[in-house]
């Protein structure tokens, strides 16, 4: 059993793995791109516990973590089904073609991906300390 989970995981990390290698910082679809920062977590229509979980805890911790700022919608998340016909603008602007995990403010691009494959199921904790690396350094510029 273990090693089918094995399996699994590095199945998962391999595929993102090849997509995370397409992609380039692009800039945010929103009109204040300079204050606000998005968390987009995009998936397929199939989804394993731990795509769930990716998506679950990044929400858990933005909310947990900057209350204030989700509240005012200077931080967003947004979960977006990359195989719907209404995700295909975002998800080309992004260059993403597959399951991801970006941070986005203005012109500035952080893929949360692998850690939130990695961690999120195993070690929560730990992802939610690479969210908030992240986001706080957004935070400061």
């Amino acid at each position: 059993m273990k090693i089918i989970k094995l399996f699994l995981a590095l199945s998962l990390l391999l595929s993102t793995v090849a997509c995370n290698g397409q992609t380039k910082p692009k800039a945010a679809k929103t009109t204040n791109v300079a204050n606000k920062i998005e968390v987009l977590y995009f998936h397929f229509t199939a989804r394993c516990l731990t795509c769930n979980t990716v998506e679950a805890e990044t929400k858990k911790s933005l909310e947990a973590l900057y209350p204030e700022q989700m509240k005012s919608g200077k931080i967003t998340f947004t979960s977006l089904n990359v195989e719907e016909k209404s995700t295909e603008p975002i998800a080309k602007k992004h260059k993403v073609y597959g399951q991801n995990l970006i941070v986005v403010k203005g012109n500035k691009r952080f893929d949360l991906t692998n850690d939130g494959f990695l961690y999120a199921r195993s070690n929560p904790d730990k992802f939610k300390k690479k969210i908030k690396e992240t986001v706080d350094e957004l935070l400061n510029q």
